[in-house]
């Protein structure tokens, strides 16, 4: 029999996934009932943040967050460059410009020294917020990150979609990604392929109940009720969005949360075993780098090629691992070669994120493989590369 193909990451639904879903299919409410606020406590507590405010999706998380913190017209916003299209365009979506940080060409990942090369880039314009991602699920440097965001009058915005149940070591601190010790929001995304899926879905958590006031207002059309009117007023001081998110998909996301433990837990031993079995493809294969401190739940598994000392090219071991039943996928295209931001920036030197492009490619990774698949995967790229 044919063995099943192998994607490079996929949604793990179980039956008691299913009868959350049935259950609250059955219930009183379908949105904008009591299993949303139920499923934001659970993730805040998860991750040990003060608030969580749950929404459609992972971009809206981080449009809300601009929205809330005021980002508008003649700010800027840094983002870096290896990352996916949302974290740049959060910023355009309120009308502010980016300026692109490079990353570590290691890792994927912003660094101090990266962002202190796009703060010199942004001039004297107003940073108003950076957005360091997590890439992978690995950790950036946030305490670095956040003491040269505020010495420039900004604020730190954590992409977090890749990074939930990732944790880190700052000095003899441990911190769950998503806790707000370092900014003013972070954001996670529910999509199939994350660690936690609710089909489409996202989560911002802040430490700031001003903040999580106004991005709870903000996600619901900009709504408000005055304290002491009648129960059907309202009144919408400024202009907001329906970024809601159904009570069916948050009782999906109740029922994963409770399992996140199980699943990062897998992803890691799952992770260990492709770096045992990919050390003798070294150094035409290496692993992306794992900063100091940094302890990822990784949501994607991603090894660095040299296609050209391999005297191949990327799309053809994409091709032959296909061929073989692998999927794979590259994360990411830096967003600064875009068309739209090159013609609105022209193209930026950006040597690492360059770099990373040139080598990445991502590998299957999620809870339901089991260690033979793992074997599977790096017999088929020893193949596609003629290892």
């Amino acid at each position: 029999m044919a063995r099943p193909f192998l994607p490079y990451g996929r949604q793990t639904i179980e039956d008691d996934d299913v009868a959350a879903v049935a259950a609250a299919l059955r219930a009183d409410f379908l949105t904008t009932g009591p299993t949303v606020e139920a499923f934001e406590t659970a993730f805040k507590q998860k991750v040990g943040a003060e608030h969580a405010i749950a929404v459609s999706n992972g971009t809206a998380t981080l449009h809300l967050a601009m929205l809330a913190l005021g980002v508008g017209e003649g700010d800027v916003c840094i983002a870096p460059s290896v990352t996916f299209l949302a974290t740049a365009n959060c910023a355009r979506y309120v009308g502010a410009e980016v300026v692109f940080a490079d990353v570590d060409p290691a890792s994927g990942l912003m660094t101090p020294d990266t962002l202190a090369d796009a703060l010199s880039r942004a001039g004297e314009r107003r940073v108003r917020a950076v957005l360091p991602v997590h890439l992978r699920g690995d950790v950036c440097d946030l305490p670095a990150l956040k003491a040269m965001a505020s010495a420039a009058g900004a604020v730190l915005v954590e992409d977090a979609p890749h990074a939930l149940g990732s944790t880190a070591t700052f000095g003899n601190e441990e911190h769950p990604v998503g806790d707000g010790a370092y900014s003013a929001f972070a954001s996670f995304s529910f999509h199939p392929v994350k660690t936690l899926a609710t089909g489409e879905g996202g989560m911002l958590t802040t430490n700031d109940a001003g903040l999580a006031a106004r991005a709870r207002s903000l996600r619901g059309h900009g709504m408000v009720r005055p304290a002491g009117a009648e129960p059907w007023v309202y009144e919408m001081p400024e202009l907001g969005f329906n970024y809601r998110i159904p009570d069916v998909l948050c009782a999906l996301g109740l029922s994963q949360l409770a399992k996140l433990d199980r699943f990062v837990e897998r992803r890691r031993t799952l992770a260990a075993r492709y770096g045992e079995l990919l050390a003798p493809l070294s150094p035409l294969v290496q692993l992306a780098a794992s900063p100091t401190g940094s302890n990822p739940a990784l949501h994607l598994l991603t090894v660095l090629i040299d296609f050209e000392a391999a005297m191949t090219t990327r799309a053809a071991v994409v091709d032959s691992l296909k061929a073989q039943g692998i999927g794979s996928q590259v994360h990411y295209i830096p967003v600064h070669r875009q068309p739209y931001y090159v013609n609105r920036y022209g193209l930026a030197d950006l040597p690492g994120a360059d770099a990373w492009y040139d080598r990445c490619l991502t590998l299957p990774l999620y809870p339901t493989m089991d260690d033979g698949d793992v074997d599977r995967v790096v017999e088929a790229l020893a193949r596609a590369l003629s290892l």
